[in-house]
């Protein structure tokens, strides 16, 4: 389903488009005009999960802001962080930063998602395996676009019969009890994807960068946010996924990243052949006892 009512629109240079700039996230979000950007997606670094080459501090509070700034009135920033252990504690690092984008910038925690990386690198003695990391997506305003991927995190065809329940406590009937959902079955938003050699990616020069997104993670959240010809931002490229998948179903990518090395090899991955689809629906069958968004 999207919705694309009119907006006033502000146009980007010809010559920021589809381009992987080495610079800092600030200076990239400060060239940008106001309200030119239909979706930002990104992940940037987890306290101090990895130095990224010696540049894993960034002005957290600044980038909030201009992404604010330079987001359409219904553009979408896919926020995909998790949190750091230190001295036997986490550091609720993502907590703070939600927080800050709802009540200091603006924005709107539109959906918590989680994405289960279905695997766990450094299994810990005194807890449970982490395994999951978060997926704010933040709206300003009321999101334009939202194009469900059918049928990949659903039950087709289950039935609607959980009751709700009052303040009061008392239990009611909700409007469409019992009925079958014949389409699209239940969407989840919580998104299994597996990872690893082979599977985040096929480009084999990319596993050069040490946290890389998978690229179904990122395809889909670009599916589901945007439009053919929609430019997509991504101001911590690293290997350069969120523009692969975004050019490789025709929007629009602007991108950078402060390592010299990463935005070598995002370029390289980018210079790749690639075919545009046909932007015809997909309906992608899935087994009814599946509770969990399958990727791969």
């Amino acid at each position: 389903m999207t919705t694309k009512p009119q907006v006033e629109q502000t146009k980007i240079s010809e010559h920021l488009l589809n381009t992987v700039s080495c610079m800092d996230a600030v200076e990239l979000l400060g060239s940008l005009p106001d309200n030119s950007i239909d979706m930002a997606l990104t992940s940037p670094p987890y306290d101090n999960l990895r130095t990224y080459g010696g540049h894993s501090v960034f002005d957290f509070e600044t980038i909030a802001q201009e992404t604010y700034r330079v987001l359409k009135p219904g553009g979408v920033l896919v926020w995909v962080v998790g949190d750091a252990t230190i001295n036997g504690s986490e550091t609720l690092t993502s907590m703070r930063q939600a927080l800050y984008f709802v009540d200091a910038v603006g924005f709107r925690m539109h959906d918590t998602m989680i994405y289960d990386k279905h695997s766990v690198v450094f299994p810990d003695i005194n807890r449970y395996h982490q395994c999951w990391e978060y997926m704010f997506v933040l709206s300003k305003g009321a999101p334009l676009t939202f194009t469900p991927q059918t049928r990949i995190n659903s039950w087709p065809e289950d039935k609607k019969t959980g009751k709700q329940r009052n303040q009061n406590g008392t239990l009611v009937v909700p409007l469409g009890y019992g009925k079958k959902n014949k389409t699209n079955g239940w969407l989840f938003n919580l998104w299994r994807v597996s990872t690893g050699y082979n599977k985040t990616t096929k480009d084999k020069e990319a596993y050069a960068h040490p946290a890389m997104f998978p690229e179904k993670l990122a395809e889909r959240h670009i599916l589901t946010w945007s439009n053919p010809g929609d430019v997509v931002l991504d101001y911590f490229m690293g290997s350069g996924t969120t523009a692969k998948m975004a050019r490789n179903n025709g929007r629009h990518y602007i991108g950078c990243d402060v390592n010299e090395d990463y935005v070598k090899l995002a370029r390289a991955r980018l210079a790749k052949p690639y075919t545009l689809p046909l932007f015809e629906e997909t309906v992608i069958e899935e087994k009814p006892e599946q509770a969990v968004m399958e990727l791969g």
